[in-house]
């Protein structure tokens, strides 16, 4: 079981503290049930290091006793636009491969959703596979699942952070996540985890949703 998004990395946004909560994590990912993770530092403002991300992966990497592990991003829209997407989508995909993760504005209108689709229509013509992380915190596909299904329809896939189980980072990502199962447009379950216990999430999440044959992957 692959965990597509969490910030294991020690020292370098607001999940790990230092090396010691990494390797924490590191045993809770394995107690849940992760056999592989993909490290995915924030790639926004105020904590995007890009030298010092890639640092930390490989001192995990020293310490990790050979656990699989590959390094990613989960970046923010305004922030790729910022650096440009042709420059560097080449450095913010998953190390190894073609997936891309993005992450959106909580606060985005459906308006502003037309300026994701042609970042995401850009991403897939230089040959991305685009997800979108945690769509069930963003105030739009709330209000309106239906987006988060045009999304799809793009070829998009979509990925719930398992602490929605809990009300999610903003305390109101569990109905909208149901929505999004009921209508079977999630491809991913993650644990977005920022310390040990997150993990807890993940393996509920698991239990409650499981996998829906090749539909979704976890």
């Amino acid at each position: 079981m692959r965990d597509i998004h969490c910030h294991i990395l020690p020292g370098v946004d607001d999940g790990a503290r230092d090396l010691a909560m990494s390797l924490s994590m590191l045993e809770a990912a394995k107690a849940a049930g992760v056999t592989s993770i993909v490290c995915t530092p924030h790639c926004r403002d105020p904590y995007f290091d890009y030298d010092a991300m890639w640092a930390a992966f490989r001192e995990l990497q020293a310490h990790a006793d050979g656990f699989p592990l590959q390094m990613g991003f989960e970046v923010a829209h305004p922030k790729l636009m910022e650096l440009g997407v042709e420059q560097w989508a080449p450095y913010l995909c998953f190390d190894g491969g073609n997936e891309f993760l993005l992450e959106l504005d909580p606060h985005a209108t459906e308006r502003d959703f037309a300026d994701y689709e042609r970042t995401i229509f850009e991403l897939q013509g230089l040959g991305y596979s685009v997800i979108i992380a945690h769509p069930e915190r963003y105030r739009a596909i709330q209000k309106d699942p239906d987006i988060a299904e045009r999304l799809v329809r793009m070829g998009c896939h979509l990925q719930a952070s398992s602490d929605f189980l809990a009300g999610g980072r903003f305390g109101k990502e569990k109905k909208p996540a149901k929505k999004l199962f009921d209508r079977n447009l999630y491809r991913y379950i993650a644990s977005d985890a920022h310390r040990p216990e997150h993990y807890m999430y993940l393996a509920r999440a698991i239990d409650k949703y499981p996998r829906r044959g090749s539909h979704m992957r976890i």
